[in-house]
């Protein structure tokens, strides 16, 4: 008996979930070619939503983009405006990992019209991150405070724990732009709190990772050198994209140490 829609896109998610997305894109593709057979707008609607999502997280941004447009497409159809908000909001998202902030806010504020319209707090509590992370990188910084502080008090609201940790992270990062750097620690070690009592390791290194930099710049070399030391053993353990990079940052740092020991002991 073939297999339906919505269990070939519940194999395709468990793939996606283990990180195995070549996996989980072909299972999604075997879903979308039923969806067409069957004419269901509704499994449709989900096995595209997948694709697109899949496409985003693998790096393939024109097959995500050509996915949402068409999820969009549908959800205008079906009259889905929840759905249409987020959509919006997972266009902004490509733009704003190509770095076109202006396009990315310009999807982010027409999806926050709807979000808002809805009153659907967890979205946009995750929408005023995104907004706060536009306004960073385009050198408005009053603008990503304010949004970051509205995202905070939105996931401490809802309980949304681990948003509380990446919030406080984004905002760290924040604080560091304006050389605030205390003002920046303190929220690294928030977000570090957090994340270690939800024993999230993933969110842990990036809260450490954050401290560890902070700390370099600060001086405090010692410091530094513990904290890159706790990251590069998470990078190890699940294979994170910086660990050649932290390793030569460890690396280099306690050469500082070394060198700055000898100068202590020759005074």
């Amino acid at each position: 008996m073939p297999l339906t829609s919505d269990r070939l896109n519940q194999i395709g998610n468990d793939y996606f979930n283990r990180g195995r997305y070549t996996d989980a894109f072909d299972w999604y593709q075997r879903a979308l070619e039923c969806d067409r057979k069957t004419g269901d707008q509704r499994a449709l609607l989900a096995t595209l939503g997948n694709l697109g999502n899949i496409c985003a997280v693998s790096g393939r941004a024109d097959q995500a983009t050509s996915f949402y447009q068409e999820v969009l497409e549908l959800q205008k159809r079906l009259g889905d405006e929840r759905g249409i908000g987020i959509t919006l909001v997972n266009l902004g998202n490509l733009r704003a990992d190509a770095g076109e902030w202006n396009r990315a806010r310009a999807y982010y504020l027409e999806g926050q019209d709807i979000l808002e319209r809805l009153g659907d707090e967890a979205a946009l509590a995750v929408l005023h991150s995104d907004l706060g992370l536009v306004g960073r990188e385009t050198g408005d910084i009053e603008e990503a405070m304010r949004q970051y502080e509205r995202a905070l008090a939105l996931m401490q609201r809802l309980g949304h724990h681990a948003g509380v940790a990446d919030v406080y992270r984004m905002i760290g990062k924040t604080h560091v732009v304006r050389q605030r750097l205390e003002e920046g620690a303190a929220c690294a070690l928030s977000s570090l709190e957090i994340s270690r009592r939800l024993r999230d390791e993933l969110r842990t290194a990036g809260a450490l990772y954050l401290l560890a930099c902070i700390r370099e710049e600060q001086g405090y070399v010692a410091e530094a050198i513990e904290l890159f030391e706790q990251v590069v053993a998470l990078d190890r353990k699940y294979q994170l994209p910086k660990l050649q990079e932290n390793v030569k940052r460890l690396s280099i740092l306690r050469e500082r140490r070394a060198r700055e020991s000898g100068r202590e002991e020759q005074g």
